[in-house]
């Protein structure tokens, strides 16, 4: 089975994919002063005939390392995870290759930060690593089907990243 290292997330990395969502960066003062205001920090797109909307998950924690074979994509919109706890998630996030995943990175966020994924990115199911595991969401909200799925042949595992950084990390058996 073959290992994937969780990356730290970081905007560079992930900008094949979509956006990192967090406070950081320039921002705007509003409320008087006592707000931040970090402003656009995503490219919503949910396509010709789809709206905006927001919905809660609540979703199964996972620990490291993580096993898995499925991932999906939403090719008429956007999606954006916003975690509602300062808990990290992970992240897993593949190359499209003639329209089926290529190989998959994995990424850790950092506890502050949410994603908004592309529309067509494929991209694991939402994997917290603890309770409760909350979420709010933001996609398309339409009547045509916005899924479509993609079994591996071989599962992956994803690993931690080494502590001494990903350099030093076992190789894959």
């Amino acid at each position: 089975m073959p290992d994937l290292i969780a990356q730290p997330l970081t905007h560079t990395a992930f900008a094949p994919f979509g956006e990192v969502l967090g406070a950081t960066g320039d921002f705007r003062l509003i409320n008087d002063g006592l707000c931040h205001r970090h402003h656009d920090r995503a490219q919503l797109d949910f396509g010709p005939h789809g709206q905006a909307g927001i919905s809660i998950f609540s979703a199964t924690p996972r620990a490291l390392p993580y096993t898995f074979d499925l991932v999906e994509r939403h090719p008429d919109g956007s999606q954006a995870f916003l975690p509602m706890t300062e808990h990290p998630f992970l992240v897993i996030v593949a190359p499209d290759e003639n329209g089926t995943p290529g190989t998959p990175q994995a990424f850790l966020t950092n506890g502050a930060q949410g994603i908004n994924l592309r529309r067509g990115t494929w991209h694991g199911v939402l994997t917290p690593l603890a309770a409760p595991g909350l979420f709010a969401v933001v996609d398309r909200i339409g009547a045509t089907p916005n899924l479509q799925e993609y079994r591996y042949p071989a599962p992956f595992r994803v690993m931690p990243v080494a502590p001494n950084g990903p350099d030093h990390a076992s190789p894959s058996p």
